[in-house]
């Protein structure tokens, strides 16, 4: 794919969707984080009702703490995974209290040394918290990046490269949401709604379902 296609790609989903959001719920960096902890092997749908039983009663790395392992697991447990994510949740809220003062680093390495942080994790905090050039590559963004041939590669990390490369500068902070929202609502893993999607003159998928 040449780069006037990738252009006018990003240009129609910039113009349908302007300022894209992530559908986690928060309303600071710190609520952003845990929520995306959470969110692992889980629904952005489901991570909400359960930051919304949480957030009013903690909502700060002090408060979770004080809240307790059990505490904590009592309003997360509608999700799944609820048992080691609540203890990489308060082991990070420990690390949060002593090493960064109660503050969200805004630095990939410092991220990625919290437990229950990985790589993709990070990108999101700093990509959407920090409005860093990040790209959180999940199931949606590699499978979107391959069938469209915007950035084809056999494994996370090389999309995730080669998108940073190849996105042009213009929408690289906001290129992340695009295509996940993307992904998860118009090419989708399935059967791709090829028909009604923007970019499908664009696409550079060999198998369009076009009914």
């Amino acid at each position: 794919m040449n780069k006037a296609k990738r252009t006018e790609i990003f240009s129609r989903l910039r113009a349908e969707n302007p300022e894209p959001k992530t559908e986690l719920e928060y309303t600071s960096t710190f609520e952003l984080l845990i929520a995306v902890i959470l969110s692992a092997q889980a629904t952005d749908v489901g991570v909400n009702k359960a930051t919304r039983r949480l957030y009013p009663v903690a909502n700060t790395p002090r408060a979770i703490l004080d809240l307790g392992l059990d505490g904590l697991k009592e309003h997360i447990k509608t999700i799944g995974l609820y048992n080691s994510k609540a203890e990489n949740v308060i082991k990070t809220c420990q690390a949060l209290v002593e090493q960064h003062g109660g503050e969200v680093p805004d630095n990939r390495e410092a991220l990625e040394a919290l437990p229950g942080v990985g790589r993709k994790t990070a990108n999101v905090v700093l990509n959407t918290a920090f409005r860093q050039p990040a790209m959180a590559v999940d199931t949606h963004i590699f499978r979107v990046s391959n069938r469209t041939g915007i950035a084809p590669g056999k494994n996370v990390r090389q999309v995730e490269d080669r998108l940073l490369r190849l996105v042009p500068k213009e929408f690289l902070l906001d290129a992340h949401h695009w295509l996940i929202l993307h992904g998860r609502y118009t090419c989708v893993a399935r059967k791709p709604r090829c028909g009604s999607c923007l970019i499908e003159d664009l696409c550079e998928y060999k198998d369009k379902a076009l009914d």
